[in-house]
């Protein structure tokens, strides 16, 4: 009896790690947090001085949807959803009248269970055929990262030469910034 015990996470679909880590996401909803890039990408010089925000704005039981604002941008929201074999990640990208650029919805799924404190989204292969077709090919091997403990949460981006990352401080909660664009509620 106790082996089917450990096979009922596969069976189910997420795993027990992925499971702790979307509940641990859902406990943040409404709530929104500041942070800091903490990577020195020369890349990232457009973040400088600005203040970043995250909101954990939607939650439901299959998934979560986190506004990032960079200043005044609202163009940004990532989409992270329990898939049959594990969690996904996604970004919506709007423009500010609300329709979708023409590279969003990009992301990937988990390859492993991760931990109930990170999990890993190699680039699927939507995306990679969305990237070449946009002139984005060093994208095609981007792994992204989400962390999210008792006292931080962070998003990371890593490809080769290239290694962005923004914590957020969880014991500060922020004033929610104004809705996404094309948000509708």
């Amino acid at each position: 009896m106790k082996p089917l015990l450990l096979l009922a996470p596969l069976l189910l679909g997420a795993s027990a790690p992925q499971d702790a880590f979307l509940s641990r996401l859902q406990s943040l909803c409404g709530k929104a947090f500041a942070g800091k890039v903490v990577t020195t990408d020369p890349a990232d010089a457009s973040f400088a001085g600005k203040p970043l925000v995250m909101h954990v704005r939607e939650c439901g039981a299959d998934g979560v949807r986190i506004p990032f604002h960079v200043g005044e941008d609202r163009s940004r929201t990532w989409v992270i959803t329990r898939t049959a074999t594990g969690l996904r990640l996604k970004h919506d990208h709007r423009h500010e009248d609300g329709t979708s650029d023409k590279t969003t919805m990009y992301g990937g799924d988990t390859a492993a269970s991760g931990t109930a404190e990170r999990q890993e989204f190699p680039v699927d292969g939507e995306s990679i055929a969305m990237f070449r077709a946009n002139g984005l090919d060093r994208s095609v091997t981007n792994i992204w990262a989400v962390e999210a403990s008792a006292t931080r949460f962070a998003y990371e981006l890593r490809r080769e030469n290239r290694h962005f990352r923004v914590e957020f401080d969880l014991t500060r909660p922020v004033a929610a910034p104004p809705a996404p664009w094309g948000a509708t509620s």
